[in-house]
């Protein structure tokens, strides 16, 4: 990949939908989503979405253009673990995506960054790309350690992989803070200073021109009103959506809102 007026040669857009569309629905969201998007040039664009894990094998034989991803994943092969799913079971499913540290994992379920960076490592070892998720809650930014929390979470959830991987490596800046139904978006100014934390941290693991070609995607009370301003905003390579996303249409012009400001900043010949 190659950067341009800031920007890579492709746009990161998409959804997690939680524990919220069942197979079917899940299976039409994807299949209703591709033929709304079918005007927007996929050699510039990396659609994704993240259903649970009954609906990923559904869900990626319809999504002919649409990478699907899972949403946790355990970091052995196979063996007594009860309740967890396998990279196996997920390679076989169809997902080319895994998911690792978000925030409901990390603060509901008490997932640690050795545990993130395990399966980071797996998911890397099996093929598939990694997304990690950071983000900082409200009492770090409160008591100003805000920095320090993402260069831990980047740092410790990395460990391991090499510069050659990180080309299958995506991260999600989702501060916690501005997460859910409560949660209230940052700042373009905000977003921008810790996604340039993140970049330094990144740079510094893995080397500039390794570095700078992972794209950091920024997620938290994104909405069609909001999105195309953080796609113009410094060091901002794609979204994360969550709600705003799960109506298709809404979706959908969010899509393409953000591609048409991604091309004005990119240059439509690139």
């Amino acid at each position: 990949m190659d950067r341009k007026n800031g920007k890579l040669n492709k746009i990161y857009l998409g959804t997690n939908t939680k524990m919220f569309k069942n197979t079917e629905e899940t299976v039409w969201f994807v299949r209703e989503l591709e033929h709304y998007v079918a005007d927007v040039d996929r050699e510039r664009l990396n659609l994704f979405v993240i259903p649970s894990f009954m609906s990923i094998g559904p869900a990626a034989a319809v999504g002919k253009m649409t990478i699907i991803g899972a949403q946790n994943m355990g970091w052995e092969k196979r063996g007594a673990f009860t309740g967890e799913i396998s990279p196996l079971m997920l390679k076989e499913a169809g997902a080319s995506l895994v998911m690792a540290g978000h925030s409901e994992r990390r603060h509901i379920f008490g997932e640690t960054d050795l545990q993130e960076n395990k399966k980071v490592l797996c998911a890397l070892k099996h093929g598939f790309t990694a997304l990690l998720c950071v983000g900082e809650t409200r009492e770090d930014k409160e008591y100003g350690i805000s920095d320090e929390v993402l260069r831990i979470q980047i740092k410790t959830g990395l460990k391991g992989v090499d510069a050659g991987q990180a080309k299958r490596l995506w991260i999600a800046y989702e501060p916690v803070w501005a997460i859910g139904e409560d949660g209230e978006p940052a700042s373009r100014e905000y977003a921008e200073e810790k996604h340039r934390v993140i970049r330094l941290a990144l740079t510094e693991l893995f080397g500039k021109a390794a570095g700078e070609q992972i794209p950091i995607l920024y997620g938290g009370s994104v909405n069609q009103k909001n999105a195309p301003g953080m796609i113009r905003t410094e060091g901002i390579d794609g979204l994360f959506i969550g709600r705003s996303a799960w109506d298709v249409e809404n979706f959908s012009r969010i899509i393409h809102e953000c591609f048409d400001v991604y091309t004005e900043i990119r240059g439509k010949d690139s």
